[in-house]
């Protein structure tokens, strides 16, 4: 026997920000099949259109209304046109019962172009050889060496601060002064590992999620008398689409695969599950916190 949808009697919808890949569409698919209504933005070539196109209507094929933007969802221009259109297909009784942050758009640029220490792997033992690519091992020591290649600037930790951290507070404020939230909205990051570790070509988007992580308890603080919840999901290393644009990406596969207590990567669909519990009645009480999914892989 069937389960009834969980929102299915609530014109509730979640706003997704980056939905087309990875995280954002496996949390689109699951609250959909849950009887939520999608928006999501995202921001797409051409030629990835038809594989997208084709999980969109999927997610239509579950009964759920569906709004996608292939825009900058940085802009507020577009940010404007998403809440007029949206609007309109809530009608009177619709409300934002989510707004997932999981836009990946930052820079990977190394702080320094110096040539990387080379390891005498035979002065380490098997234990130490098998141990923490992060700590132990250089991930980026099998990446070409280019001293000519150009390192992060100001700049560069601007652009990734505003697409990847502060463009949440952007939505967070747009759909405040329209009134568009619930009365029991949930708003939710997603972070990783990085916020706190230091990976070579990573310190941009760690500077990100760190403030990420910042700002989210903030809004959990001042937001409150609106009846907002914010959290943040740390997921463990997951083969998506912006794992593979990070230096030493198979290492960090490779390990997090050999630390983790179930010895398998994180999916996108256990940070939907997340996401969805989130949203429920009974998660009312969370606000302000990082909660890890990645199967206990940060404590090994």
């Amino acid at each position: 026997m069937m389960s009834t949808p969980h929102f299915s009697d609530k014109n509730y919808w979640a706003i997704i920000l980056g939905g087309s890949s990875g995280f954002g569409l496996a949390t689109a698919r699951k609250l959909a099949a849950e009887g939520m209504n999608i928006c999501i933005l995202h921001r797409d070539r051409r030629q990835q259109m038809k594989s997208i196109e084709s999980e969109f209507l999927a997610i239509k094929s579950m009964g759920a209304e569906l709004l996608h933007f292939n825009m900058d969802a940085t802009r507020e221009d577009k940010q404007l046109e998403v809440v007029a259109h949206l609007k309109k297909a809530m009608k009177t009784n619709g409300k934002v019962r989510l707004l997932l942050h999981s836009i990946s758009k930052g820079n990977l640029k190394q702080l320094s172009n110096s040539k990387p220490q080379s390891i005498d792997y035979q002065k380490l033992t098997l234990d130490k050889q098998l141990d923490s690519t992060f700590e132990l091992i250089d991930n980026t020591f099998k990446t070409p060496y280019d001293k000519d290649s150009p390192t992060l600037s100001k700049k560069d930790f601007e652009i990734t601060l505003q697409n990847m951290a502060l463009s949440l507070l952007d939505w967070v404020q747009l759909l405040v002064k329209n009134e568009l939230f619930a009365d029991d909205a949930r708003v939710i990051g997603l972070t990783s590992e990085g916020s706190q570790k230091s990976w070579k070509g990573y310190a941009a988007v760690s500077a990100a999620k760190a403030t990420l992580e910042t700002l989210c308890r903030s809004i959990a603080l001042e937001y409150a008398p609106l009846g907002i919840r914010c959290n943040v999901v740390q997921p463990g290393v997951t083969d998506t689409p912006s794992l593979t644009l990070i230096p030493g990406n198979k290492q960090l596969k490779l390990n997090a695969a050999m630390r983790n207590p179930f010895k398998r990567l994180t999916q996108p669909e256990d940070v939907a599950n997340m996401v969805y519990l989130l949203c429920r009645e009974e998660a009312k009480w969370v606000n302000g916190a990082v909660i890890p999914v990645d199967g206990g892989e940060r404590n090994s």
